[in-house]
């Protein structure tokens, strides 16, 4: 295998690749083993967030080559679906990260020398205004650098289609096809042509900040409590003008940022890792929530399609939401208002991921709303919306890893209309002397207590990807009866598209695309979800378990009950 890897590294030694490339390359080659196979043992290849890597030299690493590979196939894959354009248009943006303006106008160079119209963000911009800019716009396709939420060493390369949604089958995989039909790096055209790339900013940010607006339900009761404090950071990110601003066209006054995290910076210096989901990332907004004494707190990633929040518990002490607890309110909130102003017709849905808590299908069920599962993967909530525009209504939809969406003119999450939503929520609470939190357990004493927790196992590199695989074989080899002594009452593979019945030993199939996934129901009401992530070297493990909640009291006691309830789970499966 070595010999094929140092083979093909070769291959980057040509004068098609610039001095400094070919410098490191030699380097691996010559002191640097290890190094070289991680680089160049496999191509980087179309997860469900896209392209996404280490950036480095190889074919396994995020460069300008790699970066030019992914956008020439891209290109002549969209010019042959969309050869009766006139005109192909392609929108671009980028985020914060090292590098992410260098491949941004890389990508925007190779278009237009493809004869394709650009539009390219002047900026940093969030990652849902780049999809309602592809519709804006009228583009066939779309591309944002980003590596969301992943360490500094890492960049991503997102591509859209016409509907401002990310690739999914069979236009995912037919552009690998057609990157893979590239046979030199030569057949790249790097050279632009600056008449067809045009520069796009502030003008688009005002038309996508107005639409957002127009998904308020409460302007009433947010004028009479726009002073909420509100404590948000950015974490360097491209969150940094756009929430803000967001916030403010709500109607919201009060708004307390983080000077040392309003840096624009892709090294992310006052973090570990620039994840909403990590305690560790909010503990300065959590610092500067307990110093002024803020009604909520909110931090975006570093493309602005996730936020995490902090709201006050029962003891008045800062608390961080799951994505799950987050989602189930926003839920709530906007089926409950929906309700109210008589908007329900019958024609109304939500989506949900198949590992996003069940609370939320308990939510729709009692409003008679139509529930949509699909796989992990925000487009796959999208092509739903897709499929459905213009015959039924789609309302709001998430995923527990903290992306939500409302309204259809953004098709990926969106933490900038999330935070503007959620502030409204909590202005909504305000009005009625409670806290978000106070919210969460009116819904839990209303649908029962669920509770949800998620644990990675990290294996980084080749082997890593081969233990994670060995890891999902293992469980599908040798299915647990009984999880903490609960019977397992039904088994779904959605590698094999088969959802078995242990009582009957029946097996349907899943109406899903398929997908390295495997969760076990059991008779107590558990639910487990296995599934190695698309964009980080890790394996997922998500838990969630539910009781009943009959007093706010009760609340600590039974929240105690359910935490002891996950962690024999984990124990029982030898996490």
């Amino acid at each position: 295998m070595i010999s094929e890897i140092k083979a093909k590294a070769q291959t980057w030694l040509t004068k098609s690749f610039d001095e400094k490339t070919r410098n490191s390359v030699k380097d691996l080659i010559e002191n640097n083993e290890e190094e070289l196979i991680e680089s160049f043992y496999k191509n980087l290849e179309f997860g469900t967030g896209g392209l996404r890597g280490i950036m480095g030299v190889g074919t396994n690493r995020m460069n300008i080559y790699t970066v030019g590979l992914a956008t020439q196939g891209l290109c002549n894959y969209v010019k042959k679906n969309f050869s009766q354009e006139s005109q192909i248009k392609i929108a671009i943006a980028y985020d914060c990260r090292n590098n992410s303006q260098l491949f941004a106008e890389t990508v925007a160079n190779i278009f237009s020398a493809n004869g394709v119209k650009v539009y390219l963000f002047e900026s940093l911009r969030p990652t849902p205004e780049l999809s309602f800019a592809i519709r804006h716009f009228g583009c066939q396709s779309g591309v944002v650098i980003t590596a969301s939420h992943n360490p500094k060493e890492y960049n991503g390369f997102k591509a859209y289609w016409d509907d401002g949604a990310q690739l999914i089958a069979p236009h995912d995989t037919n552009v690998i096809d057609e990157v893979n039909k590239i046979q030199d790096i030569s057949d790249v055209k790097f050279e632009g042509d600056k008449s067809l790339i045009e520069v796009i900013g502030s003008e688009i940010d005002k038309i996508y900040i107005d639409k957002i607006k127009e998904l308020s339900l409460s302007e009433d009761i947010i004028k009479k409590n726009k002073n909420l404090k509100i404590v948000y950071t950015p974490i360097h990110g491209t969150g940094v003008n756009l929430v803000p601003d967001t916030l403010k066209a709500f109607g919201f006054e009060n708004v307390i940022s983080i000077k040392e995290q309003n840096i624009v910076d892709g090294n992310f210096p006052t973090v570990i890792s620039p994840n909403p989901e990590e305690t560790d990332a909010l503990k300065m907004a959590l610092d500067k929530a307990k110093e002024v004494d803020a009604d909520i707190v909110m931090a975006t990633d570093p493309d602005a399609d996730r936020v995490g929040i902090a709201v006050k518990n029962q003891n008045g002490e800062f608390k961080i939401l799951n994505g799950n607890q987050t989602g189930a309110i926003l839920t709530e909130y906007m089926l409950s208002k929906w309700k109210e102003n008589n908007k329900l017709t019958g024609k109304e849905y939500i989506v949900k991921t198949i590992v996003t808590t069940e609370l939320i299908a308990d939510i729709a069920e009692n409003y008679k709303v139509e529930k949509y599962d699909v796989l992990t993967g925000f487009k796959y909530i999208a092509d739903i919306i897709k499929k459905n525009e213009g015959n039924k209504t789609f309302i709001t939809g998430g995923e527990e890893s903290y992306g939500y969406l409302a309204g259809e003119f953004v098709r990926d999450k969106d933490a900038v209309m999330a935070c503007a939503l959620i502030a409204e929520l909590a202005a909504v609470a305000n009005d009625k002397n409670k806290t978000l939190f106070d919210t969460l357990i009116d819904i839990y004493l209303k649908y029962g207590f669920y509770k949800e927790s998620l644990k990675s196992i990290v294996r980084k590199g080749k082997s890593g990807a081969e233990e994670i695989q060995k890891i999902m074989s293992d469980f599908r080899e040798n299915t647990p009866e009984k999880i903490n002594n609960s019977k397992i009452i039904k088994v779904n593979d959605y590698l094999t598209q088969i959802s078995l019945d242990t009582a009957d030993n029946t097996t349907t199939k899943i109406d899903l695309p398929k997908s390295n996934v495997l969760q076990f129901f059991t008779e107590d009401g558990s639910k487990i979800s296995i599934r190695p992530s698309g964009t980080e070297p890790k394996i997922k493990f998500y838990f969630s378990v539910k009781s009943t909640l009959d007093s706010k009291e009760n609340f600590d006691k039974v929240n105690n009950e359910l935490d002891s309830k996950i962690n024999n789970i984990i124990e029982d499966l030898g996490l």
